[in-house]
């Protein structure tokens, strides 16, 4: 049970106020991290000696909750849950819940990303919690190349988990990270598999965060040639739907499914950004491909909190950025960013 941190809102003229940053966007959309910590070692995403955050770092659930209150009473709609690995933390499903009682009232909608691999078993308490959208981290369909990725052999306990979820009445996209001389033969399969078990699908392209053990340029597969080729294929009809995030998509009418593109390198998408992101330990990041943090943890665990966040969301609204500076500049080229998506939550 989720025993949140005092903190009120106040009526109108209270001081707490819209977040809207000085390009007159509305940040309606928060991407909150529970967690670093993850079970796969994606190749792209981490090395395989990740040394994740000390657990007293962390934020306890409550917090989480408190913080995702504070948001809420600023505007924020849509929450997605993210990490590392958002079910790999203990009492997850509490938090889920606790926050899922504001769907409807202060929430249009609570969702998350996972890689799945432990969804089989959450599924039904997610969708009792009123999850009714989830992302699912999948770069193939082959075991082998599988394990070869995420340096663990988990494939078959990752389509149990979308099954499961798709079973317990939670739409299910996937997400598909494209990579040259790895997965890139496959994008197309994959796209007719997913459409042909009713799943949407975004492609994206990969982001250059945090130190791997590769070279990430090796494998920066541009979307625009990954489009074009597909187009040889299949009829692909732009959509001009937005689910909150930077995807743009088109319908396949040939699978009669629907298909995203995140393109962070090769066509930028800043223009309309309502999102922000919270770390697990309370770093709010105004921009995923940016340095700016504000820390919402000190303010959290101060002696007046909604004075402290009120200045702490003015902060941040102050110096959130026009555009992201992601950038594969070439072999042997350094990340835009030191830390990784884990950190930052995906």
């Amino acid at each position: 049970m989720i025993d949140p941190v005092p903190l009120h809102a106040g009526p109108p003229g209270s001081g707490v106020v819209p977040l809207i940053d000085r390009f007159a966007r509305s940040i309606t959309y928060l991407r909150l991290s529970v967690t670093d910590r993850c079970d796969l070692r994606c190749s792209y995403c981490m090395p395989e000696r990740m040394q994740f955050l000390p657990r007293a770092e962390v934020l306890a659930l409550e917090e989480l909750y408190t913080a995702a209150r504070a948001f809420m009473a600023r505007g924020v709609r849509k929450i997605r849950l993210t990490g590392g690995e958002p079910l790999v933390r203990r009492d997850m499903v509490d938090l889920v819940t606790a926050l899922g009682r504001h769907i409807g009232t202060d929430l249009d909608e609570l969702t998350m990303t996972t890689n799945g691999t432990r969804l089989a078993e959450f599924a039904e308490p997610l969708a009792q919690a009123g999850v009714r959208r989830i992302n699912v981290s999948l770069d193939t369909l082959d075991r082998a190349r599988f394990a070869q990725l995420a340096r663990r052999d988990m494939l078959d306990a990752v389509l149990a988990g979308i099954a499961a979820a798709r079973d317990a009445g939670i739409a299910v996209k996937i997400n598909t990270v494209a990579l040259k001389g790895i997965n890139e033969h496959e994008i197309a399969d994959l796209v007719a598999w997913a459409h042909g078990q009713g799943h949407a699908m975004t492609l994206i392209e990969v982001m250059p965060l945090g130190e791997v053990e590769g070279d990430r340029f090796d494998h920066y597969l541009p979307l625009d040639g990954v489009r074009r080729d597909l187009e040889q294929r299949w009829t692909l009809v732009p959509n001009a739907q937005r689910s909150g995030g930077p995807a743009r998509y088109v319908d396949i009418a040939e699978t009669g499914g629907r298909l995203g593109f995140i393109t962070p390198l090769t066509g930028n998408f800043c223009e309309g950004c309502n999102r922000v992101r919270m770390t697990a330990t309370g770093q709010l990041y105004m921009c995923l491909g940016g340095e700016g943090q504000v820390d919402l943890r000190a303010a959290l665990r101060g002696p007046d909190p909604e004075t402290a966040l009120n200045a702490a969301f003015a902060r941040a609204m102050g110096e959130k950025p026009e555009r992201h500076a992601f950038a594969i500049t070439g072999p042997g080229g350094a990340p835009t960013l030191a830390r990784h998506m884990s950190v930052t939550g995906g």
